[in-house]
């Protein structure tokens, strides 16, 4: 009669060597992934940033919204927001101390916030 024991043995190396497999590529998948998103990302961030033209756009649209929240804080409280031609927006906030103003253009957005603690509310 022969020794049933080597057979276990060798049952036991299989399943180790199929769960150190099975390991390697979960963790080579998850690597995968989680590189394919990083570079995703870093794309949007190239692209973002390498659209000059668009950016300038969004700066001067943010630079449009403080100065119209400024002149209605000090000057006019009724005039109404100024119209952009060249496809820009702006949306802008304004609590009496801070004011906050983002820039659009084609999904490029760039924002200004103007600290007015400290400063006088009366205009020279």
């Amino acid at each position: 009669m022969k020794n049933p024991k080597p057979k276990i043995q060798n049952l036991k190396f299989k399943v180790s060597g199929q769960v150190m497999l099975l390991t390697v590529l979960v963790l080579s998948g998850s690597i995968l992934g989680a590189s394919t998103i990083a570079g995703y990302l870093m794309f949007l961030k190239v692209r973002g940033a390498s659209d000059v033209t668009n950016s300038a756009k969004a700066i001067f649209a943010a630079d449009t919204g403080i100065e119209w929240e400024l002149y209605k804080q000090f000057k006019n409280p009724d005039y109404p927001k100024p119209s952009l031609s060249n496809n820009t927006n702006f949306i802008s906030s304004n609590d009496t101390q801070k004011i906050k103003s983002i820039g659009e253009s084609n999904n490029i957005f760039r924002a200004f916030k103007m600290n007015l603690q400290g400063a006088t509310t009366t205009l020279p």
